[in-house]
């Protein structure tokens, strides 16, 4: 969907998702990279010892992997599924701008972990209190004007479909 003829349109909430997931699972190969690194320069031996300095440095991690892709247009899953994140005129986001979504795309799982962590809340339910905002998440961009992610919105930035390279334009 989309209001205006000159912007991009929105790509589906379906497509959207399904890339979100493929780029949950290719970051499992950044957290197997990361960790053995991590892992190896700290000679951590248990997976226990130093955890939170582990999570730490994934979320800098993370945060690199993904301003540096956003800032580029586009990660490898949104190639794949032909999605690309601009600012709200259409051009390719700064860095800056890049590392604001990032901060702000934490809305997917903070609200949940906070609650779990408040009110101790064990893994399987907690698990579910987080598959569950997801979901609520996922569904309230339908209620932005342009079916955008609130963060997003938040943020300055768009997802909008993209062609592949060496498509041709279809003409007017």
């Amino acid at each position: 969907m989309v209001h205006s003829a000159d912007r991009a349109p929105t790509p589906s909430l379906r497509r959207r998702m399904a890339c979100w997931l493929y780029e949950g699972l290719l970051m499992f190969g950044v957290v197997f990279i990361a960790g053995y690194l991590f892992g190896t320069l700290s000679q951590t031996r248990n997976a226990l010892d130093n955890r939170h300095a582990l999570q730490a440095f994934l979320f800098i991690v993370f945060g690199i992997y993904f301003v540096w892709f956003w800032a580029k247009g586009q990660t490898l899953a949104m190639k794949t599924w032909n999605i690309r994140v601009v600012d709200s005129q259409g051009a390719a986001i700064s860095q800056k701008r890049a590392l604001l979504r990032y901060a702000l795309s934490w809305l997917w799982f903070l609200p949940p972990l906070a609650i779990s962590w408040i009110f101790s809340v064990p893994g399987q339910e907690a698990a579910v209190l987080i598959i569950g905002w997801v979901a609520i998440w996922a569904i309230l961009s339908r209620f932005h004007p342009d079916r955008q992610f609130w963060h997003d919105a938040l943020a300055g930035t768009r997802l909008v479909s993209s062609l592949p390279l060496g498509t041709p334009a279809k003409a007017a």
